[in-house]
């Protein structure tokens, strides 16, 4: 997002933040909220009427507020009766902040659950495991297959061995906006980092990092650019040996492959 709708998302994070703070239940926020981004999605001419600059601001808050009276939980009902009353720049905007609204609930709930390591960890692994199952993938993105249907698919998948709100995620990411699956996870790992506040480390190394050795790891990284660091491992023995840590356009490549190929450029040179 851009200009006024990026500055109408600061001003629902905070609101958020404040409707949390004040006891609203996490998960009863973050489905109302994925819930009126279905019916935005659907409805066209309702987006548009709550995106128009040339109607009264009060007049959109006022008509959001009547048309989710009583289907929505009150606390969620204030914070978009607000966001229709925010400009936007793009009537497509207004739905999709509504989802990522949702998704920073669950993992703002997940963390005063103790669980903000674990949702992040399982948001990781779930696309990881999309992209490299095709049978999965296609099963995800089968046309044939309604959005109930794909969730059906995904619990009795994953039901038990994941965080419960990182599962919420990934029925979410099967009927959002987004165009695929592992496109609605990328971002949703994106926006749970952002929401606790961290960086995020994709590290590769040959042999799985013992968890000591990760906390070491993202000690040392946090140290280096002042900000906390959480760190996504991913195994892949054809590195052979060291350690490749990527951070946003940030490479720090000290794995063996690497060195062999140093050396060798040295040597042709």
């Amino acid at each position: 997002m851009r200009g006024a709708s990026l500055a109408a998302v600061e001003t629902l994070t905070s609101a958020l933040d404040s409707t949390l703070d004040a006891g609203a239940d996490a998960t009863t926020v973050a489905d109302d909220l994925f819930g009126i981004a279905a019916v935005l999605g659907r409805e066209p001419g309702l987006r548009r009427v709550l995106t128009d600059v040339s109607v009264d601001a009060d007049a959109r808050s006022g008509l959001m507020g009547r048309v989710f009276e009583g289907k929505v939980d009150k606390a969620t009902l204030e914070l978009v009766s607000t966001a229709a009353g925010l400009r936007w720049a793009s009537t497509s905007h207004l739905g999709a902040a509504m989802e990522q609204l949702g998704v920073l609930a669950v993992v703002k709930g997940a963390e005063k659950a103790g669980e903000g390591d674990r949702i992040q960890d399982d948001l990781f692994a779930l696309a990881r495991l999309v992209q490299t199952s095709p049978d999965l993938r296609d099963a995800l993105s089968d046309p044939a297959r309604n959005d109930e249907d794909k969730r059906a698919l995904l619990r009795g998948l994953l039901d038990g061995k994941v965080n419960t709100g990182a599962l919420r995620l990934a029925e979410q990411a099967v009927a959002g906006s987004h165009r695929t699956v592992v496109g609605a996870l990328d971002e949703y790992q994106q926006l749970a980092a952002s929401g606790r506040s961290r960086l995020v480390a994709t590290v590769r190394v040959a042999r799985p990092l013992s968890d000591a050795d990760r906390g070491r790891l993202e000690q040392a990284l946090t140290a280096k650019y002042d900000r906390p660091m959480h760190t996504n491992v991913v195994v892949d023995p054809e590195i052979l040996g060291g350690i490749r840590v990527e951070i946003g356009d940030d490479v720090i490549d000290g794995t063996i492959l690497n060195r062999l190929d140093t050396a060798r450029r040295q040597l042709a040179g």
